[in-house]
């Protein structure tokens, strides 16, 4: 029972080392600034955070006066190879254990000026993890965001900000929205194009955040393995790894979702034709969406960036087959996004609320 109970954890554990990504501080700046409102008087868990390597554990320390936080709480399915360095954490956890990395919680109600040198900063956050051991808490389980205890603590929070396992995303939003959370988290853009997510966008109950340009850079272990060279850069000593299009995903409202998109293009049917398996238009690009256009068009996924809930209607989206429905006899062996023949690459189906 020993070495199957050991091999479970082992492998537990390198399952997690897959999805080991550490958000850059910059980047959580720059989106965070943007939903501050939300934030005052709230519960904020960053449930897949070890509080010693994560910038958004850092991130709300920082700011849990000023943000006028009431509890931050973070846990991570694996512990900090920091925290299990320092032996006195965990006296009663044998050595075994402390190699593995065994997870681990925290929970504060206030970032006090430790250092004493009138303001609250990175030193006195990392003074509390490294002196205030009370705060600190082996947890019971693997510290799995579905586990039991995590659940419980879910049901403490307000909202949850944090960037989650890629290769569980669905399962992730999908608690999220069972349990009625607000959310700020990053996964990977292909991800709109998900059943089981498509439809939360479908119905505005998820949408994507604010800054979602540009090239994202995760922090990994330095055992990491990248093989592609344009997506590995060493800064610092520090392995970094770019996982192609990340965007954030949210449920809290921002200003660039209630702005219109502008629209300059004329529709005609030679620059628009018609799907051969769908009675849509397609559009290329998201910039040449005609302006007189009122009935259904195919547009690419990136629209999704512009979107504004009141200006379009989001009917579906289709590749080789419908978002909504899945493959159907009907949609076998073909694609709907065909033209002549030739398929284009997924689409979101919209309409343009302000014709009608």
């Amino acid at each position: 029972m020993k070495t199957i109970s050991k091999n479970i954890n082992l492998r537990k554990a390198k399952d997690a080392k897959k999805n080991e990504f550490y958000t850059q501080l910059t980047d959580i700046e720059k989106e965070l600034r943007h939903y501050k409102e939300h934030f005052n008087g709230k519960v904020v868990y960053c449930n897949c955070d070890d509080p010693y390597e994560s910038n958004f554990f850092k991130f709300f320390a920082l700011n849990f006066e000023f943000w006028g936080l009431k509890k931050l709480i973070a846990t991570c399915y694996v512990g900090s190879p920091i925290a299990n360095k320092e032996l006195s954490l965990f006296p009663e956890e044998s050595e075994e254990n402390k190699t593995t990395r065994m997870p681990h919680k925290i929970e504060i109600t206030e970032i006090p000026d430790i250092n004493k040198d009138g303001a609250v900063d990175l030193t006195d956050v990392e003074l509390l993890l490294a002196s205030d051991r009370n705060h600190l808490t082996r947890l019971k389980g693997d510290g799995d965001f579905r586990s039991k205890e995590c659940v419980e603590l879910l049901k403490q929070a307000d909202i949850v900000v944090t960037n989650p396992p890629f290769s569980l995303f669905r399962e992730f939003v999908a608690q999220l929205i069972e349990s009625e959370k607000n959310f700020l988290i990053i996964g990977d853009q292909n991800a709109t194009s998900y059943k089981e997510i498509f439809k939360y966008i479908k119905d505005n109950k998820v949408w994507l955040g604010f800054d979602n340009g540009g090239t994202k850079w995760f922090q990994v272990p330095d055992d990491y393995d990248i093989q592609t060279e344009s997506r590995k850069k060493i800064e610092n000593g520090i392995k970094y790894f770019s996982k192609g299009s990340i965007m954030w995903y949210t449920n809290l409202d921002h200003s660039k979702r209630h702005k219109d998109f502008p629209l300059y293009k004329k529709y005609n049917p030679d620059e628009f034709p018609k799907y051969d398996n769908y009675n849509a238009i397609n559009v290329d690009k998201t910039s040449d969406i005609p302006y007189d256009y009122a009935e259904i068009m195919g547009v690419p996924i990136t629209f999704l960036d512009k979107y504004n809930p009141d200006q379009f209607e989001i009917i579906d989206g289709i590749g080789r087959y419908s978002m909504l429905d899945g493959p159907t006899p009907e949609t076998q062996g073909t694609y709907l996004t065909e033209i002549n023949g030739k398929p284009k690459y997924a689409r979101i189906l919209i309409k343009n609320k302000k014709l009608g």
